[in-house]
């Protein structure tokens, strides 16, 4: 295959937003696009999508971004997908949806796991050996046991599960497939980087084999852009199309951290931190999540589930006056830097998700809250405590994955901020990268589709090629001693060591 010269098409579907971007031969964003989609709950705990919405929603994106770049539709040299992981997108054999999709943050198998939990006390032990990772109810096999119990027949009509990104693949190219990062996460077999058959009779799914299709590398091309998907996304007919990966594998591969030894933040809505190496890692064990990313590598992440979101409620909950600002953000990091390092001895612990916490341990009570205030305590050190506790969350999750580190590339909405990314520098102790651009999940999706169409040799050589530096923090020493002892404070407050709070900062 001939080097592909043109640009390059990444298509991102997220929980509730769907991105397109366009790409140059460097890796350097030329267009973005994007569209917002509901999320139907039609009952406690469920979450599923509208898959019309969302195939529309991928289609005005593909549009509007390649209008916005200037480029023609023969122009695009390939186009590469990602979008949310596991889940369950159900199709029958002409490639029908079945039922609506559901999505990774469903919550409905809760009451089946814990059955299988009580038959078997070991089961997530047993799953995690496998995999590598903390299994989440959303994940596509525990999805399937409860539709085994509850919609024998909406399985019974089905010929394939999919994932959203899968299902978006399947409607541009008419191939069906699932990518290895996907697998090994559905939950499959980390180190075999694929589906684990001998997990299915754990699940109750011996008879249901048949719906997982067959597993490919990201890279490898699955098909061409049909003459009806050109119709509707304005795309060329026979535009190649990679296989791809899972979000959070095309965020590290867009980030350019898909090397070992790197590190990668993720923050946005959560908080993912992770490590990358050239082989499974399992330790600690029955703890955090293992990711196979493109190029016969691997991630250990450690997770809290909240990250910018503890921003957004506090600017609902304590600083509504700057709410409706052009520049909240901006005000709300200027109040912040007033509260001072250690925020006036005020802690703040982020736990602000209603499942609780699955690192730096699994904890489903745990909740956040405010430790150490005084009748001193002013607004500005609880917004500081905010920023902090949230920097301080991002040290206990490395500090838990337990691989050294040296420098660590930060993308997401938290990257926006020199203030908090300087801040996370001098609590974690090394560099922040900050990458150029900011569609780096559908930018890794468009890496994986070059080396796809042959303008790379490797993902390797795609990540040295497009890797631009936004800006870079050094940890100041100076203020080291006193993140140290506000770090001490968090942690006490975190393990509820709450009779060491006080005395600490007093």
């Amino acid at each position: 295959m001939s080097p592909a010269i043109g640009p390059v098409l990444g298509v991102d579907i997220g929980t509730s937003v769907t991105k397109a971007a366009v790409f140059d031969a460097r890796g350097r964003e030329i267009a973005v696009a994007s569209s917002r989609t509901s999320v139907s709950r039609p009952q406690p705990a469920w979450s599923e999508a509208d898959p019309d919405a969302v195939w529309r929603a991928v289609c005005g994106v593909c549009r509007y971004a390649l209008a916005r770049s200037g480029a023609e539709p023969a122009d695009i040299a390939a186009v590469g997908v990602t979008g949310v992981m596991v889940g369950a997108w159900l199709v029958d054999s002409a490639g029908a949806l079945v039922r609506p999709p559901i999505l990774w943050d469903d919550g409905r198998a809760l009451g089946w796991l814990r059955r299988a939990e009580a038959k078997t006390p070991d089961f997530l032990s047993r799953v995690f050996a496998s995999s590598g990772s903390v299994m989440q109810l959303g994940c596509t096999l525990p999805l399937l046991a409860w539709l085994a119990e509850h919609e024998p027949r909406a399985l019974a009509r089905s010929a394939a599960v999919l994932t959203a990104k899968d299902f978006i693949r399947l409607r541009l190219t008419n191939t069906l497939g699932w990518d290895e990062t996907e697998a090994a996460v559905a939950p499959g077999s980390a180190a075999a980087r694929d589906f684990d058959l001998s997990l299915l009779p754990m699940f109750g799914l011996g008879e249901y084999c048949g719906l997982l299709p067959r597993v490919h590398r990201s890279e490898a091309v699955a098909g061409a852009i049909t003459a009806e998907a050109s119709a509707a996304t304005g795309l060329a007919e026979g535009t190649p199309v990679a296989f791809g990966a899972g979000d959070t594998p095309a965020s590290v591969i867009g980030a350019g951290a898909g090397a070992p030894g790197l590190a990668c933040t993720v923050l946005g809505t959560t908080c993912l931190n992770g490590v990358v190496v050239d082989r499974p890692l399992f330790e600690p064990l029955d703890l955090g999540l293992l990711f196979a990313l493109p190029g016969d590598l691997w991630m250990k992440t450690m997770v809290n589930v909240a990250g910018t979101s503890n921003i957004d409620w506090c600017l609902k909950a304590l600083r509504p006056d700057l709410a409706e600002q052009p520049r909240r953000f901006e005000a709300l990091a200027a109040c912040a830097e007033a509260g001072g390092v250690g925020a006036g001895g005020v802690v703040y612990i982020p736990y602000l998700s209603p499942t609780g916490i699955i690192a730096p341990r699994i904890e489903a009570g745990a909740r956040a809250g405010f430790f150490g205030c005084e009748p001193g305590s002013r607004s500005e050190h609880l917004v500081r405590a905010i920023f902090e506790g949230v920097a301080f969350a991002i040290r206990d999750c490395y500090a838990a994955i337990g691989q050294p580190i040296e420098t660590i590339r930060l993308v997401g909405g938290g990257a926006r901020s020199p203030f908090w990314t300087q801040m996370i520098a001098d609590v974690v102790g090394v560099p922040i990268e900050i990458p150029a651009g900011s569609e780096f999940g559908a930018k890794g999706a468009a890496l994986i589709a070059s080396v796809a169409a042959g303008r790379f040799s490797s993902l390797a050589e795609a990540r040295l090629a497009s890797f631009e530096l936004d800006r870079r923090h050094e940890p100041n020493q100076a203020l080291r001693a006193e993140y140290d002892a506000a770090y001490a404070r968090y942690r006490a407050a975190s393990l509820g060591s709450l009779d060491l709070i006080a005395p600490a900062y007093r």
